[in-house]
């Protein structure tokens, strides 16, 4: 009986324990169709440095040399189609030096492609790894180029690809009207709980795009919602320079939101971004004990001593905390820097977050929590038990919808 038992138990987490042998990303998929459904038309690629199969070879040269595929142009999203440009700078109009072919930015002056650039394409292919939060520019883009293909009457093709959360995670709040920015562009919570492909589908029948373009998905074979990333056994490629492995994605929701203020260091600067806070001002031994006796599930913090090679504190002696994800399936990411700003207001009033943060920041932090309201009700006490059922008041209805829409 217990030897049946336990097969049964091995028997349902092998999905969650599988590899890259068994996980097919829509690119491999495409290929092994032999490109059928781009076969007779002009291909127009977003892509960057992820979009690459699992032989790590860009998608860029396998559409550009595959007989089947007419690749005629490119869209470089936010650090540009091989990765050469830094976050927030603009992504100039090139040539692609390795294929010749014109490159069009997503990322500068325009941020959708215009008829001049679309002009003679017949399909828009989207293949980037994105990682699964609100705030990641990859499904703004995304997003846009739907409503730029609707309006131009071509066809849009996503090439998915695994959520790096996993498919079960939501948290957060919808945007609300007045703070849909490139940065929260849909009406979605910061933690969506979709891979591109599934969330493409909701934005496209659920009117939350300009107009609905003609969409297909290629699916991935082999991904189940309970896997992160580093469960898939995929290699993975830094979606941006910050994000340099997979177990950082997990970390960026935890500390993303309070890091657009500047006003701590959240780790981008040193050795491991995003998952840390520290600043010249704070007490590692006190701050860590004050956060651990929260007792969040899941969770636990270290005191940390550092010394910032760039960015906020470059070359100043910092003390802080460490976060150590314990249980992933039982961590709550973005509360975690809610907690953070309660623990400080506490141990140090005269430094509370809205009273020392540069109020010339205070727009890009509601912009990435979608609305004034976390920061506004945040402000009276300080206290994460004041917000907390406005950030997650939208969730059990989101997934309701979202559910609609799985692939997996």
């Amino acid at each position: 009986m217990k030897k049946s038992l336990l097969l049964i138990i091995v028997t349902l987490m092998l999905p969650c324990l599988t590899g890259a042998q068994s996980i097919k990303t829509g690119l491999e998929v495409l290929k092994e169709s032999r490109f059928e459904i781009l076969k007779g038309k002009k291909v127009g690629l977003i892509t960057n440095p992820t979009g690459v199969d699992n032989n790590m070879k860009s998608t860029i040269d396998i559409l550009f040399e595959a007989p089947e595929v007419n690749l005629v142009a490119l869209f470089g999203p936010e650090h540009g189609v091989r990765g050469d440009a830094h976050a927030g700078d603009a992504v100039e109009n090139v040539k692609d030096p390795k294929t010749g072919l014109p490159v069009y930015s997503l990322y500068g002056k325009t941020r959708k492609a215009t008829p001049e650039m679309l002009k003679g394409i017949n399909v828009l292919v989207y293949d980037i790894q994105d990682i699964g939060c609100r705030s990641f520019t990859y499904i703004s883009s995304m997003g846009l180029a739907m409503e730029a293909a609707a309006e131009n009457g071509i066809e849009m093709v996503i090439l998915d690809r695994p959520n790096p959360l996993g498919g079960l995670k939501v948290e957060g709040n919808l945007t609300e009207e007045g703070f849909i920015s490139f940065v929260s562009q849909f009406k979605i919570p910061y933690i969506y709980g979709l891979t591109c492909g599934e969330l493409a589908v909701m934005l496209n029948e659920e009117g939350m795009t300009a107009q609905k373009c003609k969409l297909t998905v290629v699916p991935m074979k082999g991904w189940k919602r309970c896997m992160t990333y580093e469960k898939t056994g995929l290699q993975w490629v830094p979606s941006s320079p910050h994000i340099p492995q997979p177990q950082t994605v997990i970390y960026y929701p935890a500390t993303g939101i309070l890091g657009e203020l500047y006003y701590i260091s959240i780790g981008v600067g040193y050795t491991i971004p995003f998952q840390m806070f520290a600043s010249e001002w704070i007490d590692a031994q006190e701050l860590a004990q004050r956060l651990n006796s929260y007792n969040l599930p899941g969770i636990a913090f270290r005191p940390l001593y550092v010394k910032p090679f760039y960015s906020t504190g470059a070359g100043l002696d910092y003390q802080g905390v460490q976060i150590h994800i314990l249980d992933y399936d039982k961590a709550a990411l973005t509360d975690i820097q809610f907690y953070v700003m309660q623990a400080l207001a506490e141990l140090c009033p005269d430094k509370a977050v809205f009273k020392n943060a540069d109020p010339g920041r205070f727009r890009m932090f509601d912009q990435v929590t979608g609305s004034d309201q976390i920061r506004l009700r945040f402000l009276e006490r300080h206290r994460f038990e004041d917000i907390k059922e406005y950030w997650y008041k939208d969730v059990q209805k989101f997934r309701e919808v979202s559910e609609r829409y799985y692939l997996y």
